[in-house]
């Protein structure tokens, strides 16, 4: 399929209003694949700014970036216009320590993470360890920003970093060990145990605030924000008292707020709301809650005056 003109101008507006982008397959807070998700989480492990195209959206511009920057994968990363590359060369370059300079940023020097390891889980991954090869070494591979952990035994490479603890060394590429440091390490037996992971580092994230834990909230008179996304006639429908229209006031509003205000979004069912409080979480805001099931839960669940629609 050729690249018609129109696509080609809708991906130079995209690339000309922002400095970074990253043609992916989903999005920033959902990635669809693997190599997506990668990008995503060196990315974000440097809090760079960067604006996401999920090209699942458009089949037409899934195959014209590809055209476009005569790269045949997704995702794509580009700066100021310029394809940096994939996912390969997004990783080579920050193993090497390339990528800020690359992205207009100044480095960050990485060290060596510092972690705490229990004698359980010590001694579970020395049981493990019987069964990798010769020259195998326990690796941490933080993914999605640190939410998730693959460990794995594995060579070393030259690019990593080695933590020695208990007479163990743990494997750590640039990626992870900026995402790892003070991580604590435990293991737990029994059916539901296994390697227990408490990592400090991991990014605020929106949380899921049931209609019954919301009306506690305000009958003990919590000192939260309540803000509903859908419009006008919806709000008219079926509305809740404290809540405060998401329009421009709004935002202004939550401009001058402290950041670990406690914010809850809601909407019809609880997807627009959703979108709303992950955009709201991007701007700093560390305490920001999405009312699950929306306000056609709080009429099922808390008070059934409120009309369903």
């Amino acid at each position: 399929m050729a690249l018609s003109s129109e696509l080609r101008a809708q991906i130079e507006r995209t690339l000309a209003q922002h400095k970074v982008v990253l043609f992916m397959k989903g999005s920033r807070h959902m990635p669809r694949c693997g190599f997506s998700a990668q990008v995503v989480s060196i990315l974000d492990g440097y809090s760079v700014e960067y604006h996401t195209v999920d090209v699942l959206s458009d089949s037409a511009l899934r195959e014209g970036i590809k055209e476009f920057g005569s790269w045949p994968t997704i995702p794509q990363l580009y700066f100021q216009g310029s394809l940096i590359g994939g996912s390969d060369i997004v990783k080579q370059l920050d193993e090497s320590g390339e990528l800020l300079p690359t992205l207009g940023m100044q480095a960050v020097e990485i060290k060596a993470p510092e972690i705490t390891i229990t004698s359980g889980a010590i001694a579970a991954i020395r049981g493990a360890s019987q069964e990798a090869e010769p020259g195998q070494h326990l690796r941490m591979e933080l993914k999605q920003s640190g939410r998730t952990i693959d460990m794995y035994f594995d060579k070393p490479q030259p690019t990593d970093f080695r933590v020695e603890s208990g007479g163990l060394t743990l494997l750590f590429d640039r990626a992870s060990a900026r995402l790892a440091n003070g991580i604590a390490i435990d293991f737990v037996d029994g059916p539901q145990g296994g390697f227990k992971i408490d990592n400090p580092n991991l990014p605020a994230r929106v949380r899921q605030l049931g209609p019954g834990e919301l009306k506690a909230k305000l009958d003990q008179k919590m000192p939260i924000r309540v803000y509903d996304v859908r419009g006008d006639q919806e709000r008219a429908l079926a509305g809740l008292a404290v809540a405060r229209p998401f329009d421009a006031q709004a935002l202004a509003e939550l401009e001058g707020l402290p950041k670990d205000t406690p914010l809850v979004f809601i909407c019809h069912h609880g997807l627009r709301s959703q979108t709303a409080a992950e955009q709201i979480l991007q701007r700093g805001f560390r305490n920001v809650y999405n009312l699950r099931g929306g306000i056609d839960a709080w009429s099922t669940e808390v008070d059934p005056s409120v009309p369903r629609y």
